[in-house]
């Protein structure tokens, strides 16, 4: 897939997967998130609360891949699938401002409710330090597909 279609893939998909490392009980840990991804800065950009399994992980291993579905659709008669899918691989950081954080928080505002952008925002004023927003710095990118 080309690195147009992956970059869109991760603007336009509503959510995608968080692949963090062993928590503490051995296990590794999976979750679904809704996130934004900025394609100037190659940065992807998610929240959580301030507790919790997702923010144990990442304290005790950075290293992260996520991963977007798009289209998929069996082909039952070939056993085969079309698809196409994107997984990201970086290192987690704390958004550590207030300035990048409500940035972020906007972006995410805006892809996932943009009909109440003015509640929205005002809303982020009144909670903006009961979340912690993060962003995965990209190191790599890969893309695949089959379309037919």
């Amino acid at each position: 897939m080309s690195n147009d279609k992956a970059f869109e893939l991760l603007q336009n998909t509503e959510y995608g997967f968080l692949s963090l490392g062993k928590s503490k009980n051995g296990y590794a840990y999976g979750v679904p998130i809704s996130f934004f991804f900025d394609k100037k800065s190659n940065v992807l950009y998610f929240h959580c609360a301030l507790e919790g399994h997702k923010l144990e992980n990442i304290r005790r291993n950075n290293c992260v891949s996520f991963c977007v579905v798009g289209k998929t659709q069996t082909l039952s008669e070939k056993f085969s699938t079309i698809y196409e899918s994107v997984i990201v691989f970086g290192k987690v950081e704390f958004v550590a401002t207030d300035e990048e954080k409500r940035i972020a928080l906007t972006k995410l505002l805006e892809k996932y409710s943009p009909d109440n952008l003015s509640s929205g925002i005002e809303y982020i004023e009144h909670n903006i330090h009961k979340t912690l927003t993060f962003k995965i710095i990209v190191d790599k990118i890969t893309a695949k597909g089959r379309l037919s």
